[in-house]
C-alpha cells in the first residue's frame, strides 16, 4: 500500500443492505462478446499546481508536461494569452484489457480516484484514447450523476430529448412516458425545469429515461446511489429485464452489497489499472480484505500511529 493510498478517501458502504440482498443473486446466461477493451491507456492535461494536488491526492499517476504552444501566425492574429501556469499529464488508465459478453452484468470497483468512472466514459466514447482501442457492437448508453440532460428544460421535455437519443420513435415515447414517470416517483416536477430537482429526484429520472428503451449496453455511473429501498428494488428488476433481454450492464458503485446483488462480474481497478478481474464472490472477497486494510492504515495514520503518512512526518522532524 502507497502513501498515496493513504491520501484518498474510502467512500464505501461494505455492511449489507437487506433491500440489496433480497431473492437469488443474478445468473448470466452468457453469450457472443460485445464489448473488447485492448490495452487501453487514458491520458489527459490538467492546468495549474491546485489541478495537479488534486489529481495527485486522487492517487492519480501525475508528471510534468508542456503546455501546448501555438505557432506565430496564431499567436499574432490571437487576442487570448497563452496558458503560463503548471501543465501536467495524469494517467487515469493504464493499460486495462478486456472482454464483455452478451448478457453479462458487471460491476467495477475501487476507491476514490481509481479511475472507475473515466474507464466507462471511455468505453462510451466520451474519452478518446490516448493509445489502445475500444471495439463495441451496438450502441452504449451511459446513464449516471453527471448523464447529459438540459437542467433548464422541464422533465417532460429531457424524457423526449432522451427517448429520442436512444433511439425510441415518438409514438414510444408518447406510450412510456407514463412509465418513465412512475419509475422515477417525481409526480407533477415532471412539468418543471430540471435544475429545480433534488439530487436523487435528478438521478432518478436519468435512470428512468436511459432504461426506457432496451439498450445493447447499459453503463450505470453511481446512478443507485440516490435513492430509498423501493427505488433500489425498482432499479435491480429493471437491470435483470436489460439482461434477460441479452443487454449487457456496466454498474460502478461505491456500494459493495449493491455490486453483489445485481452483477455476475467484477471488474476491481486501482490507480488505474486492472488488478483482478473475476466471478462477484470470488473478487469482492478480495476487495473487501483490500478496503479493511485501507481503513486500518488511513486510521492509524490519522491518529499519530505508524502509517507510511506518520513515518514520513518523523523523518521531516
Amino acid at each position: 500500500m502507497t502513501e498515496s493510498d493513504l491520501h484518498l478517501d474510502v467512500d464505501l458502504d461494505e455492511e449489507f443492505e437487506p433491500e440489496d440482498l433480497e431473492g437469488p443473486k443474478p445468473v448470466a446466461t452468457v453469450g457472443d462478446p460485445v464489448l473488447v477493451v485492448d490495452d487501453l491507456h487514458i491520458v489527459y492535461r490538467v492546468f495549474g499546481g491546485k489541478a495537479k494536488q488534486v489529481a495527485a491526492k486522487g492517487g492519480e499517476n501525475v508528471r510534468e508536461a508542456q503546455a501546448p504552444k501555438k505557432s506565430f501566425l496564431r499567436r499574432l492574429v490571437s487576442s487570448t494569452s497563452q496558458h503560463v501556469g503548471a501543465v501536467s499529464e495524469v494517467h487515469a488508465v493504464r493499460g486495462i484489457s478486456f472482454v464483455a459478453r452478451h448478457g453479462e452484468a458487471i460491476g467495477i470497483v475501487g476507491i476514490n480516484g481509481s479511475g472507475k468512472s473515466t474507464l466507462l466514459r471511455a468505453i462510451t466514447g466520451l474519452i478518446p484514447p490516448h493509445s489502445g482501442s475500444v471495439h463495441v457492437a451496438g450502441e452504449p448508453a451511459l446513464l449516471g450523476v453527471n448523464a447529459a440532460l438540459m437542467p433548464q428544460l422541464s422533465g417532460e421535455r429531457n424524457i423526449w430529448i432522451g427517448g429520442l437519443a436512444l433511439g425510441l420513435t415518438p409514438k414510444q415515447v408518447e406510450e412510456r412516458f407514463d412509465e418513465v414517470v412512475e419509475f422515477a416517483d417525481i409526480g407533477d416536477f415532471v412539468y418543471m425545469p430540471m435544475k429545480t430537482y433534488s439530487s436523487g429526484m435528478g438521478a432518478r429520472l436519468r435512470f428512468a429515461i436511459s432504461s426506457a428503451a432496451t439498450p445493447d449496453i447499459l453503463m450505470i455511473d453511481e446512478a443507485l446511489a440516490t435513492g430509498d429501498a423501493a427505488f433500489k428494488a425498482r432499479s435491480k428488476a429493471r437491470i435483470d429485464e436489460v439482461r434477460k433481454n441479452a443487454g449487457t450492464i456496466f454498474l460502478v458503485s461505491h456500494s459493495i452489497s449493491t455490486v453483489e446483488a445485481m452483477c455476475t462480474r467484477v471488474l476491481w481497478v486501482h490507480q488505474g489499472q486492472l488488478v483482478m478481474d473475476g466471478g462477484t464472490d470470488e473478487v469482492l472477497t478480495e476487495y473487501r480484505k483490500f478496503v479493511r486494510a485501507h481503513r486500518a492504515a488511513n486510521a492509524s495514520a490519522r491518529a499519530g500511529g505508524v502509517g507510511p503518512r506518520a513515518r514520513t512526518k518523523k523523518k521531516q522532524a
